[in-house]
């Protein structure tokens, strides 16, 4: 009967596998309850904000899985020339078609108001039911890999229109959009840097791993995206929103007749956004043929993809915190300086220079991105406004893909490469100086919206 003693006792809670147990719930749910005091706080858990963070957490999360598998197989695993060809034909095959579909995401997206949560779930559910289709030919590299990957390419951009236009229907009391943006978004940056990591060392175990990680947690952001509350669905009073219009007297407002400086603005965050796109494709290859002093070709990327994600998330950090009732200013002035970092590292080209720049485009691309969105908030009238977010995200998108394109097909040269660079920024900058200029000015007494 001894014998049984410590079986009765670890049924009874006390045994030493039951207390591990314990002490593991409470270590993982100590940090789940700071999570969701952060993510819910200032009026986000009522509104239903806080739902929508830790569902951008989670499609943050979920991309960057599938982001590692790629690039451990079509870039990492051969050499340099054959690797800029893979590159190429999954431009080609991926990016290509993607722009020709881009324009067609807002408009489509714009007529399903009512199915927000489900045009959500439904581009979770296709990632993750493609990672596992992918999990198949990462180790190979095969030519069916890359159709999977325009699948996902479109499902996340889709995400992200639909997520654009939501934001503003959960906004808390007193909450600007900036704000609300600027939590959403760094969210989506804390996740993704933690899972890079872990995609990394899944990958350790076999390429497949990372795309089964990616399929475990979009099949979450699946029925998460059912929670957010039902005022989501909701489109009553909303109207289609165009960029531009031919008609000077259409009663239909557009972008551009709403406000010159808010197309001005959104031209201006698509040079930041062609810019963003250039540097990551052009600075992959440089970086691999010609990695920074006394560091591996890695180790190169490694610091510049981590200043560029420390000045984006300084960035939002700081969009957060400003009160601006000048966007149009912020825009210029973000361009501004990224013009002149781009200038100094053609001119004094280094690998110092090329990790400033990233940290500097991607600090300049947050607060532009936030300040597009106070104007947004500010001109675009409430009826129109989730659908002028729907068709300026697969605007910014589409500019993404072009500078991606540019990047590829650019001899590697570091020179070169930091010229076309500030060029891409050389045109923003026009269109930002265009929108100070065009900004609605203030007048005393007057009273003007919080942006910010």
């Amino acid at each position: 009967m001894s014998s049984v003693a410590p079986v009765r006792s670890s049924d009874d809670g006390s045994g030493p596998a039951r207390r591990a147990g314990r002490a593991v719930g409470r270590v993982l749910h100590s940090p789940a309850r700071g999570i969701r005091r952060a993510t819910h706080a200032h009026g986000a858990g009522e509104s239903g904000l806080g739902r929508l963070i830790e569902l951008h957490a989670i499609n943050g999360a979920g991309d960057m899985m599938i982001t590692v598998a790629l690039a451990s197989t079509v870039f990492f695993s051969v050499p340099t020339d054959e690797a800029r060809g893979r590159v190429a034909l999954y431009l080609g095959i991926t990016m290509a078609p993607f722009t020709v579909l881009a324009p067609v995401i807002g408009p489509l997206l714009d007529r399903l108001p009512h199915g927000r949560r489900a045009s959500m779930a439904a581009a979770m559910l296709a990632r993750a039911l493609l990672a596992l289709m992918m999990s198949g030919a990462v180790a190979t590299g095969g030519i069916q890999l890359y159709p999977a990957a325009l699948g996902v390419l479109v499902a996340s951009k889709s995400y992200g229109v639909v997520r654009s236009a939501v934001v503003p229907r959960l906004l808390p009391p007193k909450f600007s959009l900036v704000k609300a943006n600027s939590r959403v978004t760094l969210a989506g940056l804390l996740a993704t840097g933690a899972a890079a990591p872990l995609g990394a060392a899944l990958h350790t175990i076999g390429p497949p791993w990372p795309l089964y990680g990616a399929c475990v947690i979009f099949v979450w952001g699946t029925f998460a995206a059912f929670t957010l509350p039902h005022k989501v669905d909701e489109a009553k009073g909303e109207r289609r929103a165009r960029l531009s219009t031919h008609e000077a007297h259409s009663k239909r407002p557009g972008l551009r007749t709403v406000s010159r400086s808010v197309l001005c603005g959104l031209l201006a965050n698509a040079s930041m956004r062609a810019l963003s796109g250039f540097l990551i494709f052009f600075l992959a290859f440089l970086l691999r043929e010609h990695p920074l002093a006394g560091q591996s070709a890695a180790v190169s990327l490694g610091i510049v993809g981590v200043a560029a994600g420390v000045g984006n998330a300084c960035g939002t950090a700081v969009g957060s915190w400003l009160r601006a009732r000048a966007p149009e200013v912020i825009i210029a002035a973000v361009l501004c300086l990224t013009l002149g970092v781009a200038v100094l590292a053609a001119v004094f080209f280094s690998g110092l220079f090329m990790a400033v720049l990233g940290a500097t485009a991607g600090f300049c691309q947050a607060l532009a991105k936030l300040s597009l969105d106070a104007m947004i908030q500010r001109d675009v009238p409430e009826s129109v406004r989730t659908s002028a977010f729907a068709r300026s995200e697969t605007l910014l998108q589409v500019a993404w893909v072009m500078g991606g394109a540019i990047g590829i097909a650019l001899p590697l040269n570091g020179v070169l490469g930091m010229s076309v660079a500030a060029a891409i920024v050389a045109l923003g900058t026009t269109m930002a100086l265009r929108g100070v200029l065009s900004a609605p000015h203030h007048h005393p007494g007057t009273s003007r919206p919080r942006v910010a």
